[in-house]
């Protein structure tokens, strides 16, 4: 099924602000042999105060420095989190680094190179990403050129890419995110929570992922104002069980008064798309289809082919 949540980019910035998430991110999923040099111990996030003129911070990015082992240098990850798929995105992260770098040479005037910076598209929409990695690709005869013509790249994180089975496997904080979001079952995920809960050592990360997916469950959204309500820690296995017993229970509340106020605006009168939107809906919790027929009085055939594209 598709996923039901959605996670705006901001929340995401939420999330990976926490170390052990950010950790696991990069740790998992950048295939790059030096990220078993990083020192992610000492890693920091970068205030961006200090490169305020020129690069402009937006909603949805997070930059992290990060020490190389026994070297004195360090690395710089800049994670872009975006929702829909943009053509030119490689064109906005290199104006990203260009202008990061320009507001970085304005605060260190001695410095007579700039540090690496490793840029990523974390991308968490439901369409697949089609926009090229490669600046080059974008440039018409770029290739004529030669070593002139522009070759930037960025890393692609798209998290509708990665099979439920390869997800399962990994079993940490960030793989079971990317599997709510990519092949969401909320029957399934109750058990991987619980199961994430006893694994996870550190409890102030996962418990601020379990209080976000509380909330994305129930409300399919975090609002700003709701950002304080993540950093309950849970102490034990029964206050996870507690947890996943309220999601399943204010989901059936809601759900049921969906229908309930559905039937009272004529749900089974008319209006063919109110009816599919709650087939939808039913189906999304794994309700049966005759009770799902009964509901919208739709044909089962209708809703198979609901079901089908669903």
């Amino acid at each position: 099924m598709t996923k039901k949540i959605t996670i705006h980019d901001s929340g995401y910035k939420h999330l990976f602000s926490n170390k052990v998430i950010f950790r696991q991110l990069i740790e998992t999923f950048v295939t790059e042999e030096w990220v078993k040099e990083l020192d992610f111990d000492t890693c920091q996030k970068i205030d961006k105060s200090f490169i305020s003129e020129h690069y402009k911070e937006t909603e949805s990015d997070i930059i992290y420095q990060i020490p190389f082992r026994g070297k004195e240098s360090y690395l710089i990850i800049l994670i872009e989190f975006q929702s829909t798929v943009h053509r030119f995105m490689a064109l906005r992260v290199l104006n990203y680094l260009t202008n990061f770098y320009m507001d970085y040479l304005k605060s260190n005037k001695k410095v007579k190179k700039l540090p690496p910076i490793f840029p990523i598209v974390l991308y968490s929409g439901d369409k697949t990403w089609t926009a090229p990695v490669n600046l080059s690709e974008l440039i018409e005869n770029n290739e004529l050129l030669g070593k002139y013509g522009l070759n930037f790249e960025y890393f692609k994180i798209a998290i509708n890419g990665y099979p439920k089975e390869t997800l399962l496997k990994i079993k940490n904080i960030v793989s079971t995110l990317f599997l709510a979001e990519g092949h969401y079952d909320i029957h399934l995920l109750e058990q991987e929570l619980v199961d994430l809960f006893q694994r996870e050592s550190d409890k102030q990360a996962i418990s601020l992922f379990l209080n976000w997916f509380k909330q994305l469950a129930v409300h399919d959204r975090i609002d700003e104002r709701d950002y304080s309500t993540l950093h309950q820690i849970y102490a034990n296995t029964q206050e996870v069980n507690m947890l996943v017993t309220s999601i399943r229970e204010e989901r059936k509340r809601l759900y049921e008064s969906g229908i309930a106020k559905g039937q009272t605006q004529g749900i089974t009168q008319g209006r063919l798309e109110e009816k599919r939107n709650m087939a939808k809906m039913l189906l999304h919790e794994g309700m049966d289809i005759s009770f799902i027929t009964k509901v919208t009085q739709l044909s089962e055939e209708e809703i198979l082919k609901l079901k089908i594209t669903h």
